[in-house]
């Protein structure tokens, strides 16, 4: 039996730009579902709901290779900070753990 790992990734954006709510939900809404459909991992906002200039995006991936699971997350944040250009990264923490 192989090992399980999860990999969790924390990530801060800036959003200079964004002047509501409204506007950093589409956005929050518009980069997850890239995210998910790019790199099939799970993303969901987890801090800083009510700030309209700051999104924190917490992104998940399972896999049986710890160094698969790292490397996923980290091309996912390198892929927000060259692709939205809307977006200053401000903060990314990623963590790799076996599950059980």
């Amino acid at each position: 039996m192989s090992a399980m790992n999860v990999g969790v990734c924390r990530i801060v954006l800036r959003l200079p730009e964004n002047a509501s709510l409204k506007g950093k939900r589409q956005l929050v809404r518009s980069l997850s579902a890239r995210l998910r459909q790019k790199f099939n991992v799970a993303v969901a906002e987890v801090d800083d709901l009510d700030r309209w200039q700051i999104a924190t995006l917490g992104v998940t991936c399972v896999s049986n290779d710890a160094r698969h699971a790292r490397d996923v997350l980290q091309n996912v944040v390198t892929f927000v900070e060259q692709t939205r250009l809307d977006a200053e990264l401000l903060e990314s923490e990623i963590d790799v753990s076996p599950a059980f």
